[in-house]
Formats: structure tokens, C-alpha cells, sequence
């Protein structure tokens, strides 16, 4: 109950707009995904699927609007950061996975058994757990103070380590492995995305001040953050289709909201030092919720092609030796992509 009262004390005006730009962004980003992907299947009918390197997509209007919707919904989520705290905006993010999964069983005829809607619940109770318990946001009064936190030795070596690791993936794992293994598409994905989201969170402090009074856009740092969100979202957006258009868009989704969220939290515990001030019990709670999510995950993972009848080792024998004789692939594709 206390918890409760806090939270409606803090729920000022301004907690009100960011509450409803954050779920406005969901609603959008959910949405962008099945848009996406039937924009991507009617490119890849015609022309060379995005899953193969082909780029006929970007002459599809369908992938535009979804484009499009998913851009909306990065604005709103933006731009509830610099409204409300991230203790309130982040959980809200959970809602485009069940939006996305529900829609994609409803519109693309991607079933969503009951195993995998416990591991979605699973994934946004272990994120909200997270959240709930994540420490309050340290106070910048300039861009620079952002700078020189993402120039301190500790954040250096973790972006070293993602930059080594994403063009590892890109180079070494991407032409052997991007077609069977949906991990690759979507490691990239989240580790390129954990740096720009710390980029993004400068750009936005640095708006913020901007237009309260303090210009930050005289200071090179300000630009340099911006080059670096415009490098990452567009590596992103790449890796993305390449996941979309292969893999099942409601398995896509949540795995790639897990790892997304766990990169990004480590990269702000690392940057920002959030639990510093934080006590053992805080940090135990948050650790039990990555485990929550990873629980989900795996579910997700193992129980995408079951299905809910009492034939069910029948029925998944059955699919997978269809599977294998239909595609020419073994056991190495659980996730691959299913079509109607």
C-alpha cells in the first residue's frame, strides 16, 4: 500500500503525459512489427527476401507504414523520457510484445500457444520486476557531465567489448549461421541497441536543457551523441528485418525485448553507476528478475511448435519431419519462420 501511495504522489502532470506517450509508443511499436513483416513477405514474393540480403523492401509502401508507425512510436517513447522517470516509462515498453504477439496470431497466422503466452508473461513480469525496483535517475545539468560519464574507463572497456562482439557476429556468425540461428540477428540488434539507447538518453538530457533555457547544442558533445544514435538505429533497423523476415514475429518480438533490456540495463548500471546506491536485497530483486525473463525466454524457445492437444508428441514429430523435408534443414532451425 505504500508503494501505491508513493506512486500516485508522484504522479504529477507531467507523470500523466509520460504515462500516455509511453503507452501511445507500445501501442505503436507492437503494431510496427506486423505491419513490417507483411510489408517484408510481399517484397520477399517479389523480389529478394530481406533474410538474404535483399533490399527490395525499402520499394514496398507496406514496410514504409510500418516504418513509419515504429518511428511515431520511438518519437513517443522519447519524449516520454523527458516527461516522466524511466521507473515509469520502461515496463510500459513490455506492452508492445504482447500487442505484437497477439496481432501477429490474429493478422500473419503465427499461433501463439499457451506455453508461449506464459513466457511472454513471464518476460514482463521478470522486466517489470526489474524496473520496480531500479534505482532513480542521477540528476545532469549538461550534456558534458554525459560525456565524461561515457568516457570513464569502465563504459570504454564495455563498448570496446560490444564492438568487438558486433563485428564478430557481422563478419564471423552472420553469412553462416543468420538463416538458422535467430540469436545472431537479434545479438546484433541488442548490443548495437544498448549503446544507442545510452546515446539517445544524452540527445534527450541535451534537448530537455535546450529548451528550458540552457542551449546544449553549442556543445560538440551534443552532435557527437546525435551521429552516434543515427550509426545505431540505422545498424539496427537492418539486423531487424533480417530477424523479421525469417523467424517467427512472436518469438522475434520478446527475444528481443529480453536481451534489448538486459544490455541496456547493463550499460546504464556501468555508465550511470545505478547501484551504487543501491542495497543487496535491491540488487537481489533485480538479478531474480533477469532469471524471470530468461525463464521466459527458454519457454518461448522450447514450446514455439506445440501445440494444445492431447496428439501433442504426435503432432511435433509429425511438423518436424514435415519441416525438414519441406525446407531441407534439420533439427538447427527451431525458430525458423512459419507461413500461412
Amino acid at each position: 500500500m505504500a508503494v501505491v501511495q508513493k506512486w500516485r504522489e508522484g504522479m504529477s502532470s507531467d507523470n500523466v503525459k509520460g504515462l500516455v506517450l509511453a503507452l501511445s509508443s507500445s501501442l505503436f511499436i507492437g503494431a510496427s512489427f506486423i505491419v513490417k513483416k507483411k510489408g517484408l513477405k510481399k517484397a520477399g514474393a517479389s523480389g529478394i527476401r530481406a533474410g538474404v540480403g535483399g533490399y527490395s523492401y525499402l520499394l514496398e509502401p507496406l514496410w514504409w507504414a510500418g516504418m513509419i508507425t515504429m518511428v511515431v512510436g520511438e518519437i513517443a517513447n522519447f519524449a516520454a523520457y523527458a516527461f516522466a522517470p524511466a521507473i515509469l516509462v520502461t515496463p510500459l515498453g513490455a506492452l508492445s510484445i504482447i500487442i505484437s504477439a497477439v496481432l501477429a496470431h490474429i493478422i500473419l497466422r503465427e499461433r501463439l500457444h499457451t506455453f508461449g503466452i506464459l513466457g511472454c508473461i513471464l518476460c514482463v513480469v521478470g522486466s517489470t520486476t526489474i524496473v520496480l525496483h531500479a534505482p532513480q535517475e542521477r540528476q545532469i545539468e549538461s550534456v558534458t557531465e554525459v560525456w565524461d560519464l561515457a568516457t570513464e574507463p569502465g563504459f570504454l572497456f564495455y563498448t570496446a567489448l560490444v564492438l568487438t562482439a558486433v563485428f564478430i557476429l557481422i563478419y564471423q556468425f552472420v553469412p553462416q549461421y543468420g538463416q538458422t540461428h535467430i540469436m545472431v540477428y537479434i545479438g546484433v540488434c541488442s548490443l548495437v541497441g544498448s549503446i544507442s539507447v545510452m546515446s539517445v538518453k544524452a540527445l534527450g538530457i541535451a534537448l530537455k536543457l535546450t529548451f528550458s533555457g540552457t542551449n546544449q547544442l553549442v556543445y560538440p558533445q551534443t552532435w557527437a551523441f546525435t551521429l552516434v544514435v543515427i550509426t545505431c538505429v540505422l545498424t539496427q533497423m537492418n539486423y531487424l528485418n533480417k530477424a523479421l523476415d525469417t523467424f517467427n514475429t512472436a518469438v522475434v518480438s520478446p527475444i528481443y525485448y529480453v536481451m534489448f533490456t538486459s544490455l541496456t540495463i547493463l550499460a546504464s548500471v556501468i555508465m550511470f553507476k545505478d547501484w551504487d546506491g543501491q542495497s543487496p536485497t535491491q540488487i537481489l530483486t533485480e538479478m531474480c528478475g533477469f532469471v524471470t525473463i530468461l525463464s521466459g525466454t527458454f519457454l518461448l524457445h522450447k514450446t514455439k511448435d506445440m501445440a494444445d492437444d492431447p496428439g501433442l508428441s504426435t503432432s511435433l514429430s509429425m511438423r518436424s519431419l514435415k519441416h525438414e523435408e519441406d525446407d531441407g534443414f534439420g533439427e538447427g532451425i527451431p525458430l525458423k519462420r512459419q507461413d500461412t
